[in-house]
């Protein structure tokens, strides 16, 4: 895979800094993976593969030359926020963990690599949504819970015109089916999805856009524990 021949195609322009930031959150991501779970991979070409353009992937419905704020929920490693930071300054990051160590890995790295468009914090997303509702262009979120339970803790947080932009693999279409109701309940609207393929059969992705059409009502999102015993 020719990583930038590939942004190529999703409109993405990387320059030589923005090249030599990736190479440099490649290196730090494998030393600090030797000491702490970050991920399963760590080979050169398979981080930038599934990491790093997967992350990128979120081009294929967002103008990165649009002034924006995201939220990334959950984000681990730094995904997609990261990837995202390097090649836009238009995109305020923050970034919300509910484990710590992961939060100051990404606070080093950010301060590393430069990025003064991203803040990271060490809070869990119903707790952000007391004093953040409401207020994001787009929140995302990758690989971290099952539709119907990631809609409520992040849906809230988007304000209205807004987008929450789950990141999914290829069973998708019954995650979806499961989340409906949840959608509906929180002021939100599906707007498209999209289904793309990772270069050298890498795997399936698919993008849900929903569309935050109305306010969350207060009530939500509800404590973590009863939002996954009993989804909406």
């Amino acid at each position: 895979m020719n990583f930038f021949k590939e942004v190529e195609k999703l409109n993405i322009n990387i320059d030589n800094t923005a090249s030599l930031k990736f190479e440099d959150y490649y290196k730090k991501l494998v030393e600090v993976n030797e000491v702490m779970n970050l991920t399963s991979i760590t080979e050169h070409e398979e981080v930038y593969n599934k990491h790093f353009l997967d992350s990128l992937s979120l081009a294929l419905y967002l103008d990165l030359s649009k002034e924006q704020t995201l939220l990334d929920v959950g984000s681990g490693a730094g995904f997609p926020s990261i990837p995202l930071a390097i090649v836009s300054n238009n995109i305020k990051v923050t970034i919300i963990d509910a484990l710590n160590k992961r939060i100051n890995f990404l606070n080093d790295l950010s301060k590393e690599l430069n990025l003064d468009n991203v803040k990271a914090l060490h809070i869990r997303a119903e707790e952000y949504a007391k004093e953040k509702r409401n207020s994001f262009d787009v929140v995302t979120a990758r690989a971290v819970a099952r539709l119907n339970v990631l809609t409520e803790l992040c849906l809230p947080l988007v304000k209205v015109g807004g987008v929450f932009v789950a990141m999914k693999g290829s069973d998708s279409d019954i995650e979806l089916e499961e989340a409906k109701n949840a959608i509906n309940v929180l002021g939100g609207k599906l707007e498209k999805v999209i289904n793309f393929e990772l270069p050298d059969n890498a795997g399936s992705r698919t993008l849900i856009v929903i569309k935050k059409v109305s306010n969350t009502k207060d009530k939500y999102p509800r404590a973590f524990a009863r939002i996954k015993e009993r989804p909406l």
